[in-house]
């Protein structure tokens, strides 16, 4: 009946629910739990919500029963009883075609929640257009609102440049950081770690095998000059190609396969085939640019591997389903992410994570590949 209040009258039926003044069953609540098990409010919120204060086996009998009944703590309970955020944020200055349509990226993201889903954490992506300035660049707003709400406990970094003025913002923010497939000397900070990529030791094994089949100069469609991993492996190319007694040059792209088309038709058109200055291979920096690249050829009437051999930096479905199919590096993008997960997991722990490596990249030979003309 209702009170002065206008309140009604509620209590619990015997599975812990909360029931109404018609003896009706609503939500399952805490109280309803610890009058069920004999214990205090106090020690079901602790045992729900992964705190001390009660042992193993009374822990255990509240999991079970909330299990039974179908409860579980909201996300908002759950961040204000824990110390840390239950969430892992990564901020990608791209749009959501580039994102979706780039294999990378994909199997990166894959790894990442592989790793979040077993520790019960959430993934917030957001994608913002990047500006000139750095001062009001979108992607730091966002790292400042986030760290300001306590939304995300720690962010995962991509395409990193020099002087990053994102890894100095979040060092300032004292938020936990992991930056993806950066240089092994790559700077860090002391709320930060790194999963490393040696990308000279790739493009020693592209350059190597170029070299055994006969080739001597070739051509690197690469993604943006910009990118820290771009500047490596263009290095990594020249030096493994100087040490070879070969020859290279470079046409920049932004990682589409329209302008990784445009790009090899920038450094093919009018040149003669056989001609010193005319590349026999074509390296490309990732499996998009290598397929809108194939296409350019056909334009051109350059037959594949005929004239021209063709490589990708990363290998995917695409590159196998390809015609001719694009030989590549794999590389394992989806560990790389797991990886980079559970270290910046680490991170927000408080450890003082090392830098975790990534094995090398292995060519995966196809039928874009062939011997150098002669």
């Amino acid at each position: 009946m209702s009170g002065a209040g206008g309140g009604r009258e509620t209590g619990t039926d015997g599975a812990g629910r909360e029931t109404g003044a018609g003896g009706g069953a609503g939500k399952v609540t805490i109280a309803g739990l610890a009058a069920r098990l004999g214990l205090s409010k106090a020690s079901v919120s602790y045992a729900l919500n992964g705190q001390p204060g009660v042992s193993g086996p009374t822990r255990a009998r509240v999991l079970a029963l909330a299990a039974e009944l179908g409860w579980y703590p909201s996300s908002s309970a759950r961040a204000l009883s824990q110390s840390r955020s239950d969430a892992v944020g990564i901020v990608l200055a791209r749009s959501p075609e580039e994102v979706g349509s780039e294999s990378f990226y994909m199997n990166v993201l894959a790894g990442i929640e592989a790793v979040l889903s077993d520790h019960d954490l959430n993934l917030v992506l957001r994608m913002v257009t990047p500006e000139a300035d750095p001062g009001t660049r979108r992607d730091l707003a966002v790292y400042r609102r986030w760290a300001g709400e306590g939304r995300v406990g720690g962010v995962i970094v991509f395409d990193h440049v020099a002087d990053d003025p994102r890894l100095q913002l979040l060092a300032a923010l004292r938020l936990p950081h992991v930056l993806v497939g950066a240089a092994g000397d790559a700077a860090r900070t002391a709320y930060g770690a790194n999963t490393t990529v040696d990308q000279g030791r790739d493009a020693a094994t592209v350059v190597d095998a170029l070299h055994r089949l006969g080739h001597r100069h070739f051509a690197y469609v690469s993604g943006p000059m910009a990118l820290t991993h771009e500047t490596a492996r263009w290095a990594g190319l020249l030096a493994a190609a100087g040490r070879l007694g070969m020859t290279a040059v470079t046409s920049a792209s932004d990682y589409t396969a329209d302008d990784g088309g445009k790009a090899t038709t920038a450094v093919i058109a009018g040149l003669a085939v056989g001609s010193p200055e005319f590349p026999t291979a074509v390296v490309y920096g990732n499996d998009l640019m290598a397929v809108g690249g194939l296409q350019a050829l056909k334009r051109l009437g350059v037959p594949v591997p005929a004239h021209v051999s063709a490589l990708s930096w990363d290998d995917s479905l695409l590159c196998q389903l390809s015609s001719p199919g694009v030989a590549a590096l794999a590389r394992n993008t989806m560990e790389l992410g797991r990886r980079s997960a559970a270290l910046l997991l680490d991170v927000m722990d408080g450890h003082r994570a090392a830098d975790v490596a990534m094995p090398a990249g292995a060519l995966m030979a196809r039928e874009s590949l062939g011997p150098a003309p002669q």
